[in-house]
């Protein structure tokens, strides 16, 4: 590493060719008042890499490339996710409201096809039950049968 100074910041604009716009914040103590204070200043820097507006970078200093830039881009950290070909607010809100719906129709088929299977599931036990309540039921009454024979046997005695 060298000696130059290294400043993390937001792209604001990109709309220079290889130029962008990049605002770096500072916080500080205030000496007097002792609040802290957030303070942003704009820096034009010199893009390689084409920068999207959102984009996280490092700027470092060069020697001056232009009148007023001073700058380059070293590094992107992180890349801003957009949508091509999406113009304008209205279009990314528009696009925003489609990929809901579609999620809720989504999940909507999702849980109708897990409540036909839990409905399969219940009837299915229910059957069982069913069945093991007339087993139960018929082997009680055998039972009671016997037991009555036996009371019969035992008063003959």
């Amino acid at each position: 590493m060298n000696k130059r100074r290294r400043l993390n910041g937001t792209v604001k604009s990109n709309k220079m060719d290889k130029t962008v716009i990049v605002d770096v914040f500072r916080t500080f103590s205030h000496p007097l008042y002792h609040k802290v204070v957030r303070e942003k200043k704009s820096y034009k820097a010199h893009d390689t890499f084409g920068c999207n507006v959102g984009d996280k970078v490092i700027i470092v200093e060069s020697k001056p490339i232009s009148r007023t830039v001073r700058w380059m881009v070293e590094k992107v950290l992180i890349e801003e996710i957009r949508q091509e070909d999406v113009e304008s607010v209205e279009e990314m809100e528009e696009a925003i409201e489609e990929a809901i719906e579609e999620a809720q129709e989504e999940t909507e088929e999702a849980v109708e096809t897990v409540l036909d299977e839990v409905a399969e599931e219940a009837e299915e036990i229910a059957e069982e039950t069913e069945e093991v309540v007339e087993d139960v039921v018929e082997e009680a009454a055998e039972a009671l049968e016997e037991a009555e024979v036996e009371a019969e046997d035992e008063e003959q005695k």
